[in-house]
């Protein structure tokens, strides 16, 4: 499958995942909460409905569930994130990013179109912005061709990857290509989504902790093209 796929990707057959997400189920839903979760629905915008588990009681739950399992190989890691987008709860969700996160050393250009498919399913800062530093980013370091994805994704009409493409290098530091990055800024600077302008603004500011006069020199050159939130972003801690 080509990176930038847009079909849905298959779920590959995975022992492993069924193994997973067979006890993930069991262990959240007994633990579900119903009055918290309606509260952590209306907090993130009904962009799913959740279980009500508490970060630490999750985090502990998932520790278990993992426990003891094999190392995955990337079909299984392909097939437990898609089925736990499957889900509706957004908790499996937070568990697929996090899994994901650990193991995506073992993932290849071969990934990109389920990364996409995360991306554009049930699309929202609390998992594309992990899914853009976090996976992302790891998988274009590790196989640099794949900025052309990126290229592709900054002109997106789905908000979510164009984001993606502007947060993928916030790890990166010195490492950052300079060049994609101001152009991916600029390109974007008058993009009238919060959700951009918000993202232009960190990923400048996140770059600034490596070269200030860099991140300084950008913003003079394009303030009138920047929207005030990127700019107030950019140069928070400058």
């Amino acid at each position: 499958m080509r990176p930038n796929d847009r079909r849905p990707p298959k779920v590959p057959r995975s022992a492993l995942a069924d193994t997973l997400v067979e006890r993930l189920t069991a262990a959240y839903g007994a633990a579900a909460d119903p009055q918290r979760a309606a509260a952590m629905a209306a907090y993130m915008k009904d962009v799913a409905p959740f279980l009500g588990l508490r970060t630490p009681l999750r985090r502990e739950l998932s520790k278990a569930v993992t426990e003891g399992t094999a190392a995955p190989a990337e079909a299984d890691v392909a097939a437990l994130v898609l089925r736990c987008w499957e889900l509706p709860e957004r908790e499996y969700q937070y568990f697929a990013v996090d899994y994901l996160r650990r193991h995506v050393g073992v993932c290849s250009a071969g990934f990109l179109p389920v990364l996409r498919r995360l991306i554009v399913t049930a699309s929202w800062w609390d998992t594309v912005d992990l899914l853009a530093a976090h996976a992302a980013g790891p998988l274009v370091a590790a196989e640099p061709q794949l900025s052309e994805v990126m290229d592709t994704w900054i002109g997106d009409e789905d908000v979510w990857l164009a984001r993606t493409a502007l947060l993928h290098q916030l790890r990166y530091k010195s490492a950052t290509d300079t060049g994609r990055l101001f152009a991916y800024c600029r390109r974007q600077s008058g993009h009238p989504d919060f959700f951009i302008r918000k993202a232009i603004g960190w990923a400048l500011r996140e770059y600034a902790k490596t070269d200030p006069e860099a991140v300084r020199a950008f913003v003079a050159a394009e303030r009138d093209a920047l929207s005030p939130l990127s700019v107030r972003e950019a140069l928070k801690n400058l």
